[in-house]
């Protein structure tokens, strides 16, 4: 019998057991909580920074003793096995837990560095399906910015929205679209992040003021796809570890988070170059960059002191602040968001929309929902619940994206040269 009561044949029980051991074993095992820094200390660098005084913060970490954890972990991937696609997952699943206690274990140290990238990839690495790399990417949404004159500088205006508003405002909105008071929003003053959201409560960081495309991405971003794939996970009734993001699933999580910004209209051409300066400062710092020396390139970019504290922050949470070592996460939101939209393309060319939806069953990765598929068309993996709203207009996501492709056919050099003819 399942977690939610569901009785099963023999063979699939297996793995519903072992699902329950993989929740049990990952529960002790907080990524962002265990490397993050207190507000106070944020409050006083900021203020002193802003001042032109600049001192490497001194941060401390407790480290964590998940040795037990590693060892079931360990147990549970030789259990599971790579018989079939729910073993599979159950491996890949147990093995990226595994190795984030291994990171987390060396909290405080450049022993962090390592076992995150291979978590979260390197700047340097090739996006699928190209020639060019994350690192490539992030340079051309910067200086696309640039030329479009959109100064970061920009993000302070109409900053009108304070986060009791904001508060009062979202939680409204999400009883609406569940139906029910599902989601609590809160304020916390300790937030490093603007705003973080889980299945059932969103976050938003306290005597912060927010922007409407703040409003309009934490709906896209975290509300929507964050925790809509929590609530849709946490209903599974075979595999309930789809409600929890396990590290391998992070850069397919959150590249969709982002996709959705694109899809609603919430993005805009600053918010990508925010996600593109953060590689570029994960480069930075791996290339030996202090943390004052990422702070500066962020303040050069255009940020104000505590925007570009909280970023370099980002960086360096979990590892030494002199240089040559970093904390990747944020390398996967670029990557994951053109690795999202090429998915999403692929799909559409195939005909195969059933395969989008799927992959808002719960927290998956872009291979799981082509290898469960025998799964999602048995039943025996539920369909999603819940939706995002431009998931649910089918037609709309549809012609965006049949205009991407065709539009991906057109030479831009040719474009260029037949227009310059044009107007001669």
């Amino acid at each position: 019998m399942s977690a939610t009561g569901t009785m099963f044949p023999p063979e699939l029980q297996r793995y519903a057991d072992l699902d329950q051991r993989l929740l049990a074993a990952v529960r002790g095992i907080r990524i962002l909580p265990t490397v993050a820094w207190p507000a106070s200390l944020e409050d006083r660098m900021i203020a002193a920074y802003a001042k032109g005084q600049f001192t490497l913060p001194e941060v401390s970490y407790n480290v964590p003793d998940l040795s037990a954890e590693r060892a079931e972990l360990a147990a549970i991937e030789r259990e599971a096995g790579y018989g079939d696609p729910l073993g599979e997952y159950l491996c890949r699943t147990a093995e990226s837990w595994r190795i984030a206690a291994e990171m987390l274990e060396a909290v405080g140290t450049d022993q962090v560095t390592a076992p995150s990238i291979v978590l979260y990839g390197r700047p340097g690495d090739v996006i699928p399906g190209s020639d060019r790399s994350n690192l490539d990417a992030a340079r051309y949404f910067v200086e696309l910015s640039d030329e479009l004159g959109s100064d970061l500088i920009a993000d302070d205006v109409n900053l009108a929205i304070s986060a009791d508003e904001l508060r009062a405002d979202l939680s409204t909105t999400l009883d609406a679209f569940f139906g029910e008071p599902l989601i609590s929003v809160e304020v916390d003053p300790e937030l490093t992040a603007k705003a973080a959201a889980g299945a059932t409560r969103i976050r938003l960081r306290g005597g912060t003021r927010f922007t409407d495309y703040d409003r309009h991405q934490l709906l896209a971003h975290e509300a929507l796809v964050h925790s809509l794939t929590a609530l849709n996970g946490r209903a599974q009734p075979l595999l309930a570890s789809f409600g929890r993001t396990s590290p391998r699933v992070t850069a397919t999580q959150e590249g969709l988070a982002v996709f959705a910004e694109l899809m609603s209209g919430a993005i805009d051409i600053s918010r990508l170059k925010r996600i593109s300066l953060r590689i570029l400062a994960i480069d930075m710092a791996l290339s030996g960059a202090d943390f004052v020396e990422v702070y500066k390139f962020f303040s050069d970019c255009g940020q104000n002191p505590a925007d570009s504290f909280h970023s370099a922050q980002r960086v360096f949470r979990g590892v030494p602040l002199t240089g040559g070592a970093a904390f990747a996460k944020d390398n996967v939101y670029l990557s994951g968001l053109l690795t999202v939209h090429t998915f999403f393309r692929w799909a559409l060319k195939q005909r195969r929309m059933d395969m989008l939806r799927n992959l808002f069953t719960g927290k998956l990765a872009l291979h799981d929902v082509i290898s469960l598929q025998p799964y999602f068309e048995s039943g025996v993996i539920a369909a999603p619940r819940w939706l995002p709203p431009w998931m649910q207009h089918a037609h709309g996501l549809a012609g965006k994206l049949a205009f991407s492709l065709f539009v991906n056919r057109i030479h831009m050099g040719k474009v260029q040269a037949e227009t310059l003819s044009l107007s001669l």
